[in-house]
């Protein structure tokens, strides 16, 4: 049933495409479609406005108009269907789900002194989310980026990951046993599509489950015509690297 509420406005020609507003819409009424964001569907967007904040160039913004009424079990089943998180009955109203909310900072990794030694070592993480699932493809962080495409056991067993692996490079994490491998082929289609990707290194450990992330990573590049240095490293269960 139709009614005159309020619902989110997206100005097309102010929207930049770098889909921050997607992740802060809990109810996944928001896409990037063709480099722009669109609503879904009048009925998943419930009229809070969580996004614009979101918003680097102000594309948003909350009118009222005749609309589709919110309809929170259609947003439940839509979410389920396209794998999205589903919004937490204990998370705040307005606040989106804060883990997936885009951030980028400087890393803080340590180098080794002009002797030899190592300092210790901090965080090399440049960017939030790091989760395949939740990375949009249109991440500002993703622009001509040295992707590190990371099994998500590796951190765990390879005590130097940050040092030697991921300082300068954008991380995406995951589990291809767990996750859906063609929802993760997509992405990463998606991902080569929208950015000039400079290059992929592959690090998985040995366990034949994680022997799925290179020919993935390659067959994405290849589906978006893209050609991109991709190298791939093992890491053994006791944390070396295989040779």
């Amino acid at each position: 049933m139709k009614a005159n509420r309020k619902i989110i406005e997206i100005n097309e020609e102010l929207c930049n495409g770098c889909g921050e507003c997607v992740p802060a819409c809990a109810e996944g009424a928001i896409e990037i479609i063709d480099g722009k964001a669109k609503l879904v569907k009048d009925m998943f967007c419930d009229g809070l406005g969580a996004c614009l904040g979101d918003c680097p160039t102000g594309a948003l913004k909350i009118i009222e108009r005749e609309a589709d009424a919110f309809d929170e079990k259609a947003v439940h089943e839509y979410l389920k269907k396209t794998k999205a998180p589903v919004p937490s009955p204990f998370a705040p109203a307005q606040g989106g789900c804060p883990s997936m909310t885009l951030h980028s900072f400087a890393s803080a990794a340590k180098k080794p002194t002009s002797k030899g030694a190592a300092e210790p070592s901090g965080s090399a993480l440049s960017h939030w989310p790091v989760q395949i699932r939740l990375i949009p493809p249109t991440a500002p962080f993703l622009k001509d980026g040295d992707l590190l495409v990371a099994a998500d056991c590796v951190p765990a067993a390879y005590a130097d990951f940050h040092r030697d692996f991921l300082d300068g490079r954008v991380l995406l994490l995951g589990c291809p046993k767990f996750d859906d491998k063609a929802e993760y082929l997509k992405r990463f289609a998606d991902i080569f599509r929208s950015n000039e990707i400079r290059s992929v290194k592959v690090l998985r450990m040995e366990v034949p489950c994680c022997s799925f992330l290179l020919p993935i990573v390659t067959e994405a590049a290849h589906q978006a015509g893209k050609d991109v240095p991709v190298e791939e490293v093992v890491i053994t269960r006791r944390g070396t690297i295989d040779k």
